[in-house]
């Protein structure tokens, strides 16, 4: 039995937004045996957009039954059915919502006429109802009305099932199937030919731009997952309506994709990113000389034309790694802007600083400690590679630190031998670096050892 479903409401989403229009028409395959068409009244006020675009206004709905006096009868006749909307991931999310609002639990098998017009016409320019119902000459009445769009929707499906709809429609509801969890306008045929290896993903909107990045350890499962349920919040259905195809990057360890997607939100900036949008390099390390000759270290928040020695994400991580420089190489605190206060140097006091800050050591000499520091930084910081399985037999994948920072990655030949970076580099990629995936390769090759080459 076809329970076939339009509602009208006060915005696009279930979470904040109420129903204020419904009709149900009950149908058996051959022909209509019942149906349900009422007015709700909403919590909220439906907004003046809304009322322009139905026709139903605040007054209309005054007097109308609330959604909780409807519920036994609307889940009565749901109950047991095959949900059938024009794009049902939307009417389902609100009903089902608002049905456990009220203390009823919907759980239907659901089915979309807009991808069951996909299967049965394939190639059609739009599948809006509005354009289908155009194509195939079925006329709507009271269009953008629950009614209307109701009764258009049920001979939308009657000329689906006359054109040989009902096998696409077992094949969509059977135990397993996931077509109808899909975005309505999100092929089938790319996520069954997304691959089982790690990558990362791109979904794109009508007009192809990329509006999401997402790793995966495992391609097909983790896009799959993003659509196993229907949230009633706006981000969620908002995300939904815009996903219109898929493209991928297979990658031969999860962490390359790890390090890709990372790489890929800060170039593309996608709409429904929102993690590591924020994440850049704060802070850096710089050298200058003052007018005094003195060669002067500082931590300052990163310059665009400048080039730091190294950068920080927490001003805190700075400062650390400046007391450890200022304490091992006998530094002044006050020229490495450590000491801002008035008064004597601190470092002079500690026996720390020999009194470059009151010039009472020449410049020449102060300068060789720092350039001595700055060589012990570069020394500190590691150079090396990871390498791991490559896509096949014949080749290795390989992402390199150089002087503790994020070079890039690719894959080398199988068996061959490093002996130097330079040669190394000739294989790799060069990619755009911050903390995030600093952090990954330093935590991955902490973890497996025998993974990492020294260089």
């Amino acid at each position: 039995m076809y329970a076939i479903v339009d509602i009208e409401t006060t915005g696009g989403y279930a979470a904040n937004n109420d129903i204020t229009e419904i009709a149900i028409v009950l149908h058996d395959g051959q022909s209509v045996i019942n149906r349900f068409e009422s007015l709700v009244r909403p919590v909220r006020t439906i907004p003046h957009y809304i009322q322009v675009l139905t026709g139903i206004t605040n007054d209309m709905v005054a007097d109308a039954p609330s959604f909780e006096e409807l519920a036994p009868q609307l889940f009565e006749l749901l109950h047991g059915k095959i949900f059938i909307a024009h794009n049902v991931n939307f009417d389902y999310s609100f009903l089902k919502h608002h049905l456990d609002v009220v203390g009823y639990e919907l759980n239907c098998h659901k089915l979309c006429t807009v991808r069951l017009s996909k299967k049965v016409f394939p190639g059609i320019p739009s599948y809006s109802l509005g354009n289908l119902c155009r194509y195939f000459g079925i006329q709507i009445q009271n269009r953008h009305r629950a009614g209307g769009d109701a009764d258009a929707t049920v001979r939308l499906l009657e000329h689906l099932l006359q054109h040989n709809a009902e096998p696409h429609i077992q094949q969509f509801i059977k135990r397993g199937a996931k077509e109808q969890s899909l975005p309505p306008n999100l092929p089938k045929e790319q996520v069954d030919q997304l691959p089982y290896t790690p990558g990362v993903y791109y979904f794109h909107n009508q007009s192809g731009k990329v509006i999401y990045v997402g790793k995966a350890k495992n391609l097909k499962y983790r896009v799959s997952s993003h659509f196993t349920h229907n949230g009633a919040g706006k981000q969620r259905q908002d995300f939904l309506r815009n996903i219109y195809s898929i493209t991928y990057q297979s990658c031969s360890t999860e962490l390359m994709a790890f390090i890709l997607e990372s790489i890929e939100i800060k170039r593309l900036w996608p709409e429904f990113n929102s993690s590591q949008k924020r994440f850049s390099h704060s802070y850096g390390l710089y050298m200058f000389e003052d007018s005094s000759g003195y060669m002067r270290l500082a931590i300052d928040k990163k310059k665009k034309h400048m080039q730091p020695l190294y950068t920080f994400n927490l001003l805190i991580e700075g400062h650390r790694l400046v007391n450890q420089l200022i304490q091992r190489f006998t530094l002044c605190p006050r020229l490495c802007f450590m000491q801002t206060a008035p008064g004597p140097c601190t470092g002079t006091g500690e026996s720390v600083c020999p009194g470059a800050c009151e010039h009472k050591e020449p410049a020449a000499v102060y300068n060789e400690r720092v350039q001595v520091a700055l060589q012990w930084l570069e020394d500190w910081l590691p150079t090396f590679a990871v390498v791991d399985a490559g896509n096949d037999r014949e080749e290795q994948s390989c992402i390199l630190m150089e002087k503790g920072k994020f070079y890039g990655m690719g894959y080398i030949p199988a068996g061959v031998g490093i002996t130097s970076r330079e040669e190394l580099k000739t294989y790799l990629t060069r990619y755009p670096e911050n903390d995030y995936i600093r952090g990954l390769v330093y935590q991955y090759a902490e973890r497996y050892p025998n993974k990492k080459v020294s260089l």
